[in-house]
């Protein structure tokens, strides 16, 4: 049996880069099954802000309207928008709370 210490080494280097890559791939694909979560969870709150932030320029464009005389305004539906957007804006802001709440229980716990 001969067998060449170059061809072996140079074989063991090249089979360890494979190992390499294929561990880096593995690490790749954990990193994508994590982050989706975190991006769903992010696009969801961006895009509940947003709603509460519309339902307030739409209620102020309302109480506006009304204000200026705007016949096809009714003063119910200004008092309705406004209960609305003053409702969504609350649930915003406990939402919140219960958020930093949590971040600060996570925070003190002992490691």
């Amino acid at each position: 049996m001969n067998i060449k210490g170059q061809a072996l080494y140079a074989e063991m280097q090249s089979l360890a880069g494979q190992a390499r890559a294929v561990g880096n791939e593995l690490k790749l694909q954990n990193n994508a099954e994590v982050n989706p979560s975190q991006s769903d969870f992010g696009s969801m709150f961006k895009d509940a802000l947003s709603h509460v932030n519309g339902l307030q320029q739409q209620t102020g464009k309302m109480r506006t309207a009304f204000e200026m005389g705007d016949p096809n305004m009714s003063l119910a539906q200004v008092m309705i928008a406004s209960q609305k957007s003053s409702l969504a804006f609350e649930a915003t802001v406990q939402v919140r709370n219960k958020l930093v709440e949590a971040y600060k229980d996570i925070m003190s716990m002992p490691v």
